[in-house]
């Protein structure tokens, strides 16, 4: 099975001006745990529940100014103004994660479900040629297995 014959083409895209509360709202409304931030026609991100999290999980960041502070001469500044612009941020280019993992329409659904362990992906953004064309989430993983694993009814088979 592939990527394609799982994936959702219904899904919502962010553009990178979305606000964060548009972001926070759409999330919880829809019941889904992220959505790809769009730019033209390509895939430059993406947002999820954890993104919007993690940036609220840091309500006192001026104290941890002076322990970034110290970073500066080793990073050259990059991470440093990368953790702030994350901390401070006001929309979806801001705290969107970067680059998003994709995945091909072609990809094997096992390919999917490895890329999802190992990088802790949810949702990924389906691609073909390069253009976005539906998303896979964990719980359609789980609905396919779930579906793969129910016995087939007596006398069907």
């Amino acid at each position: 099975m592939k990527a394609s014959d799982l994936m959702r083409t219904d899904g919502v895209t962010f553009a990178p001006d979305a606000p964060i509360s548009h972001i926070a709202r759409a999330l919880r409304r829809l019941s889904i745990t992220g959505a790809p931030v769009v730019a033209g026609d390509q895939v430059i991100g993406i947002v999820t529940e954890i993104d919007l999290i993690a940036r609220h999980a840091r309500p006192h960041a001026p104290r941890y100014l002076p322990l970034l502070d110290a970073r500066i001469p080793l990073t050259g500044g990059r991470e440093y103004r990368e953790i702030i612009r994350r901390i401070t941020g006001l929309t979806a280019r801001d705290i969107m994660s970067t680059p998003a993992m994709t995945v091909d329409a072609d990809a094997d659904l096992e390919d999917v479900a490895t890329l999802m362990v190992e990088s802790k992906a949810n949702p990924v953004p389906v691609l073909r040629d390069g253009k976005l064309v539906g998303i896979i989430s964990h719980a359609d993983l789980i609905a396919h297995l779930e579906e793969a694993a129910e016995p087939s009814a007596p006398g069907s088979g």
